[in-house]
């Protein structure tokens, strides 16, 4: 079950791969998140030297009167990857065109992940196309519904 998820992300680009990533948060965020006061919208990972971090998204207080007065809810957050996978997106990002961005938070056992991809950025005339595939799609599984 997704606790945060940005739908956006399949209209705007196209998904070459998925990864999964640990987070490190504060309690409160954790709190946060599992309430549904997070929001994907702009995220971005950027990685800088061996380090992957989660830039762009903001995690509301979990309570307002009992969060740290300097708390930033768009702070820069750290991934929990290992060596191999950090080496691995870090070839990817060179490649012209591709970027990681964040598709949902998510619970796995108790801890909360995030879902990542390697995307490439869809043309004005490919999500049209998509928008028409998909409304196409619709109409056939709603005409065979009737049946």
């Amino acid at each position: 079950m997704a606790l945060a998820e940005n739908k956006k992300i399949y209209h705007e680009y196209e998904l070459l791969e998925e990864f999964e990533a640990g987070l490190s948060l504060f309690g409160f965020e954790a709190k946060a998140i599992a309430t549904g006061k997070a929001s994907l919208k702009g995220g971005r990972v950027v990685l800088r030297g061996e380090e992957a971090f989660l830039m762009g998204i903001n995690i509301a207080p979990y309570q307002s009167a009992n969060t740290p007065k300097d708390y930033d809810p768009e702070r820069v957050r750290k991934l929990l990857l290992n060596k191999k996978e950090l080496a691995y997106l870090t070839g990817k990002i060179k490649e012209k065109g591709l970027t990681i961005v964040p598709i949902r938070l998510y619970n796995k056992g108790r801890k909360i992940k995030l879902g990542m991809a390697v995307v490439r950025g869809k043309k004005k005339y490919d999500k049209r196309e998509t928008l028409k595939k998909k409304t196409a799609d619709r109409d056939a599984a709603r005409s065979l519904k009737n049946f």
